[in-house]
């Protein structure tokens, strides 16, 4: 895959093409950080010009190399390698409105937005977890459909700031575990931070930190073409992932600000930029760049072209060809949903009290008897969160093939490493955690939503009824906290039926994340009919029914047991209650205004969940009844929790006779 560049073009002018677009796009933006495309300019050259794997007429090709920006600050980087390569959707006019309204040249890069942008970052290290999960998918499928098919590398340029974030060891050590061999991070290592020297705030070897987990390392000038591709070459032929730190100059060129922080993250100013195209021999206008240069670069963008025409002739007479075809689609609707409908017929027939997690549990022996695409997970709570069903065998460095991942304690990485699964292709990712740690994988759950992955966050352990682990291990505000995030479906189900639906759901949406709230505690089942539509599809559903009735009982998960048995107590009373349980806030908001006003009725109503009211504005008017919690919980047996915090029968009856007066 290597290149040459044409006669009369050498690449110190190709990577001075980067160096010009990005300054000249800041200055025009006023805005944005101009250092780091600067200082990565001959890197990112070699790199795209020689190694990379790549068809700029096909960015979807599937065998193609993944390049992503981990330090996306440095946006304009990949944007100027978009345009000088061809990428259709880029041109000199996307350069020039550089982070302004509508552009798809946003300030730090978007998936989906722009060519040639594998993954959003921006939130530091975010980037490098990513990559981790998409040399995983990718080892994962080459084990299963082989090198004719699948063969190829992930390359990351990662800056001080993401090698500094927590998120970094996890994904590092992770990688390295797994012997992820390639996988390549080349470190923009420029000693700059934006408060100035990286001396004022970290002191660490690099190097050393990496081969501690399991690297190969290397240092190169970042500004050495010859080293830089010796480096990658080793790298390519390397037994496990490769931490290249390229020795570079932030704001390369630039007279006064070169190697300094104020290169960094601002324009560089007029007279600065002239002086950089003295400095760089770059005497062209603005946004001008010569022909030669442009076309040595646009040369370079189809150099892969001949290797993808190959690739596609071996695809469609490949043994395997249609069984990566349905993975890369990854519509399973065909194969899922009557294995779903034939399981709840299974459950209403022989009713069982389980904990939601066991329901989980049932629901993905379903689930990954009719997906092979599946890969699933836990953060060192396998048996806790029952995310591990019979007959899948563990992925490992002995064993890609694989389709269940040990993450050990590292939330934060395995959620980044979902998302790079799902960004990658040909498979769905699901990965299990107690629920209050929801917050050490929010960042990475985010960033699934705003990018739209198909990723399953399985948190257990979802509410004050896990019992004598306490208030630091009791979700109290997550609930609220993540259905706060828009394209989120955050499913609380209330027994195993509505488990295996909420799965269905989530598993469906191909550009919606999912987190499944589920219980450690068993809980009665509350469907008990057979049911061909899926219920909890719509958010939020009548469960029971009076035709005269007197109020409505809104309930979540665990709490739905709860409201059936105030309802059964009301009765006795004579009054009539409506019980909604309403697993997914998120799609019952989704939902007709007529469907809505039909399930929540007119009458006064009552909202129970073991959490926090915020959130549930939707459900309740102000003269309308709560029973939650209002803090924090407390460590004993989840019965005893329960009556001390007021969620209970009792308190459900006195509060609906009290709205009802």
């Amino acid at each position: 895959m290597s290149g040459t560049p044409p006669a009369g073009v050498d690449f110190s002018q190709m990577a001075n093409a980067i160096r010009a677009l990005s300054m000249d796009a800041v200055e025009k933006a006023k805005s944005g950080h101009p250092g780091m495309p600067m200082g990565m300019a001959d890197v990112a050259t070699i790199l795209f010009t020689e190694f990379l794997k790549f068809d700029a007429g096909d960015p979807s090709w599937p065998d193609r190399d993944r390049f992503i920006l981990s330090a996306g600050h440095g946006s304009m980087l990949i944007y100027s390698l978009g345009y000088l390569l061809g990428y259709k959707g880029m041109s000199i006019e996307d350069i020039k409105n550089f982070r302004q309204f509508g552009a798809k040249t946003a300030g730090h890069p978007e998936y989906g937005h722009a060519p040639a942008v594998e993954t959003t970052t921006g939130p530091l290290g975010q980037g490098l977890g990513n990559a981790v999960g998409m040399a995983l998918a990718e080892a994962h499928l080459n084990a299963r459909f082989g090198d004719a098919l699948v063969d190829h590398h992930t390359y990351v340029i990662a800056g001080d700031g993401c090698l500094m974030e927590g998120i970094s060891q996890e994904a590092i050590s992770l990688a390295g575990h797994l012997k992820l061999r390639k996988l390549t991070v080349l470190f923009d290592d420029n000693d700059i931070s934006i408060d100035g020297p990286i001396s004022l705030s970290d002191s660490t070897n690099q190097l050393e930190r990496f081969a501690a987990s399991g690297w190969a390392t290397a240092r190169v000038d970042g500004h050495d073409r010859s080293a830089i591709a010796a480096a990658l070459e080793a790298a390519r032929g390397s037994d496990r992932p490769t931490l290249i730190a390229c020795k570079t100059q932030i704001g390369f060129g630039a007279p006064t600000k070169s190697g300094k922080a104020a290169a960094h993250g601002a324009p560089l100013g007029a007279d600065e930029i002239a002086g950089a195209r003295k400095a760089l021999d770059w005497p062209h206008p603005p946004f001008d760049i010569p022909e030669p240069v442009l076309g040595a670069w646009r040369e370079a963008g189809v150099r892969g072209q001949a290797v993808r025409n190959a690739w596609e002739e071996r695809f469609k007479s490949d043994a395997n060809c249609e069984a990566l075809r349905v993975a890369l689609a990854g519509d399973y609707a065909g194969s899922l949903s009557p294995a779903i409908r034939a399981h709840k017929i299974a459950l209403v027939n022989e009713p069982k009290k389980v904990a939601t997690r066991k329901a989980s549990e049932m629901a993905l022996e379903v689930v990954n008897g009719a997906i092979d695409e599946t890969i699933g997970g836990s953060a060192d709570l396998t048996g806790s969160n029952n995310t591990k069903t019979k007959g899948l065998d563990i992925l490992d460095a002995d064993n890609y093939a694989g389709r269940y991942l040990h993450y050990g304690i590292r939330e934060h990485g395995m959620a980044a490493a979902m998302n790079g699964m799902a960004l990658h292709g040909g498979v769905v990712p699901y990965g299990g955690a107690f629920m209050v740690f929801a917050d050490y994988c929010r960042p990475s759950i985010r960033l699934a939503a705003l990018m739209g992955l198909r990723a399953v966050y399985v948190m257990t352990h979802d509410s004050i009824g896990l019992g004598e682990d306490g208030p630091t291990h009791q979700p109290v505000e997550h609930l609220a906290s993540l259905r706060a995030i828009p394209n989120l479906n955050v499913f609380r189900p209330c027994d195993a039926v509505e488990t295996a639906e909420c799965w269905e759901v989530a598993l469906k949406n191909i550009a919606t994340p999912s987190v499944i709230a589920l219980t450690r505690q068993a809980l009665e089942p509350a469907r008990l009919s057979e049911e061909d539509k899926n219920l909890s599809a719509h958010g939020a559903y009548i469960i029971a029914d009076d035709e005269a009735y007197d109020a409505t009982i809104i309930a979540t998960g665990s709490e739905v047991e709860i409201a059936m048995a105030a309802r059964a107590r009301l009765a006795d009373e004579g009054v009539k209650a409506r019980v909604v349980s309403a697993p997914s806030f998120e799609l019952f908001a989704m939902q007709t205004e007529s469907y809505r006003l039909e399930v929540l009725g007119d009458k006064p109503r009552v909202g129970v969940e073991a959490a926090i009211r915020q959130g549930w504005d939707q459900f309740l008017r102000l003269k309308d009844g709560f029973i939650g919690m209002t803090g924090f919980g407390g460590s004993a047996p989840a019965a005893d929790l329960y009556k001390h915090f007021g969620i209970t029968t009792d308190a459900v009856v006195g509060e609906v006779k009290r709205l009802i007066g």
